[in-house]
């Protein structure tokens, strides 16, 4: 070997990648692609030779000056040997070294530079620690893998730091740069330190990755363990014939319950191709619970035709009034339709949908139907569903699928006849994932639910049998097309008499017995019941009633168990106030008498009828009209409908109405309000104003007005007379043509009430005003004439 002063600080550059080579140690090079010439050089003894690591370009195809690093390893060479791909060369590493000028020529590589040797900044005491520390933390890696001991001889042997660490990153996942970083680092100190950080890092990454190999080898053992004994438990059960050939005792279980079910011939072979499906199937495989779910559901629907019943209608009727009151119109046209399935046996299309406000018994209705045809009631809240999916369910391909609801609820009945009663089918909502009223087309259309098809069960099954009742509050929000396949049966607000007879024969007996409580602890007071469904209720049903008995009931029984009064309790009318609190009823009474100008008329609500007053005045002004009230675009033109109509029948020059301006209010200004049905209130307010005639304060009126003068019919009279018999009116005007509606209101209401019919607003201000205008007729004839005057001149 040569004197390191001698050397010319000039030599070969070797290009090499992905190895860490460091003062001190030995290393075996491969050398793919070199020339002979270049190999005669290496094995000079005066020649330079430098290893020189690569940035890129490892494949070492046309090399460039930036694809090296600036540091490398000068080193001698102490022996050569041919291979098969090339030469490997053997050497030992002397020094660090950098490089100042690179030069490629021919492919041969050439370089200036000086020599930079290590930084020794650790006493030999301190490199002995860190060595120690280098072999325990290599000792807790190799410890965790089979034959490690002959390693860890090595490992202990090594004296030289440098060279145990370069040894050890030919085991360590490091990055071609993380590897450079080492040989760069010319303090052996910080060397020290930057690979104790990779070797720790290797650690811990190694002690994650054993840790999830157990568990995931406990987990493959756990299922390995389960379908061994699997088999064992289907061999055993072979041997005592508890088995069949080819399949457990779960597919006997299925092969038996599809024979059983009574399932049409289509289905069947569907349920058997299934089953054929599920034997195959490794118990395992996530297919395997997809088909034994779908063959649950195959075999516990129901799917045998029920033979028809025969329906006592005098026993349906029984049941209908004992448990509601009142109805008799719903309760007659309930009855003829269980008559007609009576008579025809397989009746299609037994449809109904019960409108009505909220707290009338629509669902009950559908409970007490189903009991007089003796038959499963099951009941489907639809209000706010948004998925069609619910409907039609999702298909077997998705990853948590099920049926819809209406095969779900048909699966948990057990029948194919059972009433159905699907709930609020007014507020169904269209959403993102499709129409779910849409989906109820083929469930409520006779010609089609014979075969509805779930997507889930994909396969056809007959609804026909299933006696569906629809229920809402509205026909305002229900699609036509699903309107038409059902059979409308209107109910209607109740009367007082029937609010009270249903709250003494029902509402009452059914919150005592659900507080606990019996008929010798609470008495309710026929006068007091009364006051609370006139003052403590303001709805068309009964549902609020029943919350202020519940009230009363829930005072009672906390006075019975503290002790805080006698037995039984009696609730007065007097005590109404103290118990219930502030009256919550907001309706209108009629006023002692009405100024000019002030009238009053008739309005529908969800709640039942109610009065409204119609307010006109006038002022100095320029002839503008102001509305006031949250009046809706309807009621606003009914309003200047009126307006204009007076105008034209008035004398001429009678009043000045551009002089004037006129205002016209209807309270309360915060309850939007809308509608045609006050057009004559509007025309009688704007006429009692100007003529200074006051209108009788006990009457009330209701009509749609046109522009001729004449009254159209309006729709929800029976709400309005009985709000109307409420509020202290005695007169009504309503429309000619609306007499007919007159059957549907109580006899109780129509006798307090005179009831007068009108045509035209001639006769709606002989009976409010006493007085004529001159009929429109008239009117239209001077038009007509004056326009043929105009035609004949234009021509």
């Amino acid at each position: 070997m040569m004197d390191i002063d001698k050397k010319n600080k000039d030599g070969m550059v070797i290009p090499v990648s992905d190895v860490v080579l460091l003062p001190g140690m030995t290393y075996t090079l491969k050398l793919n692609k070199i020339s002979k010439e270049e190999l005669d050089n290496l094995a000079e003894d005066d020649q330079f030779s430098i290893a020189l690591p690569l940035k890129q370009n490892f494949n070492q195809s046309l090399l460039k000056q930036e694809d090296f690093h600036s540091v490398g390893v000068s080193f001698h060479v102490n022996g050569i040997e041919k291979k098969e791909n090339g030469y490997q060369v053997k050497i030992k590493v002397l020094d660090r070294v950098e490089i100042k000028v690179l030069n490629i020529e021919d492919n041969s590589i050439r370089v200036e530079f000086e020599i930079a040797p290590d930084i020794i900044d650790l006493t030999e005491k301190s490199q002995e620690e860190m060595l120690d520390d280098v072999r325990r933390v290599t000792r807790e890696v190799s410890e965790k893998f089979k034959g490690s001991e002959e390693f860890m001889k090595m490992v202990d042997s090594e004296k030289n730091i440098n060279k145990l660490m370069a040894q050890l990153t030919q085991f360590m996942p490091l990055t071609n740069e993380e590897r450079y970083d080492l040989i760069k680092i010319q303090s052996l100190k910080e060397r020290i330190f930057k690979f104790m950080d990779y070797l720790l890092k290797q650690k811990e990454a190694l002690k994650l990755q054993l840790e999830m190999a157990e568990k995931f080898t406990a987990k493959a053992n756990k299922t390995y363990r389960e379908s061994v004994l699997r088999d064992q438990l289907k061999a055993i059960q072979n041997e005592l014939n508890e088995g069949k050939s080819g399949g457990t005792s779960k597919d006997k279980d299925y092969l038996s319950k599809i024979n059983e079910a009574g399932m049409p011939t289509e289905i069947k072979d569907a349920a058997l191709d299934e089953l054929e499906k599920l034997e195959r199937q490794n118990e395992s495989s996530a297919e395997y619970n997809v088909i034994r779910n779908y063959l649950d559901l195959l075999v516990k629907l129901p799917w045998k035709k029920s033979i028809p019943k025969t329906i006592n209608l005098e026993d349906a009727r029984r049941i209908l009034d004992e448990q509601h009151y009142g109805l008799d119109k719903v309760k007659d046209r309930i009855i003829q339709h269980l008559a007609v399935m009576q008579l025809k046996k397989d009746k299609k299309g037994s449809i109904l949908l019960l409108v009505g406000p909220p707290g009338t018994g629509k669902t009950s209705l559908g409970k007490s139907i189903a009991q007089a045809l003796g038959r499963k009631y099951i009941r489907l809240s639809l209000g706010g569903i948004r998925d069609e999916a619910e409907i039609r369910g999702h298909r077997r391909t998705y990853i948590g699928a099920m049926p819809g609801r209406i095969i779900q609820s048909i699966k948990k009945v057990g029948e194919v006849n059972p009433v159905m009663v699907l709930d609020e089918v007014d507020k169904l909502m269209t959403g993102y994932n499709g129409d779910p009223a849409s989906a109820l087309l083929e469930v409520l259309d006779p010609e089609q639910n014979y075969s509805f098809t779930d997507h889930y069960l994909d396969l056809p099954y007959d609804l026909s049998d299933v006696f569906f009742i629809a229920t809402a509050n509205s026909l305002d929000n229900i699609p036509r097309p699903l309107l038409d396949r059902m059979e409308i049966i209107q109910i209607s607000s109740y009367t007082m008499n029937e609010k009270f007879n249903i709250g003494k024969s029902h509402l009452i007996p059914e919150v005592i017995e659900e507080h606990g409580l019996n008929n010798e602890q609470l008495v309710i007071e026929d006068e007091a019941l009364q006051n609370i469904i006139s003052e403590y209720t303001m709805e068309a049903g009964v549902r609020g009633l029943k919350k202020q008995l519940a009230t009363l009931a829930r005072i009672t029984s906390e006075r019975i168990v503290s002790h805080k009064g006698e037995v039984p309790f009696i609730v007065t009318k007097d005590q109404i106030g103290d118990l219930l609190g502030r009256k919550v009823s907001g309706h209108d009474k009629a006023q002692r008498y009405n100024p000019p100008g002030v009238v009053t008329g008739l309005a529908w609500t969800t709640v039942g009828g109610e009065i409204l007053f119609i307010e006109a005045t006038d002022m100095v002004g320029s002839g503008q009209v102001i509305l006031t009230g949250q009046l809706g675009d309807v009621m606003k033109e009914s309003a200047k409908i009126s307006l204009s109509l007076l105008k034209s029948r008035l004398p001429v020059n009678s009043i000045n109405f551009k002089e004037r301006d006129l205002h016209i209010h209807v309270p309360s200004g915060s309850v939007p309000k809308d509608g045609p049905s006050a057009g004559i209130t509007l025309f009688t307010a704007l006429a009692s104003l100007v003529t200074g005639i006051k209108v009788d304060s006990k009457l009330a009126m209701t009509g749609e007005i046109t522009l001729r003068g004449a009254v159209l019919p309006i729709g929800g009279l029976k709400e309005k007379l009985i709000g109307a018999q409420r509020a202290g009116i005695k007169k009504i005007l309503i429309p000619k043509e609306n007499l007919v509606d007159l059957k549907e209101v109580p006899e109780e209401v129509k006798s307090q009430l005179t009831i007068k019919t009108v045509e035209t607003v001639e006769d709606v201000l002989r009976e409010t005003l006493g007085i004529s205008l001159p009929r429109i007729e008239h009117v239209f004839n001077r038009n007509i004439a004056i326009e043929s005057t105009f035609n004949v001149n234009q021509i």
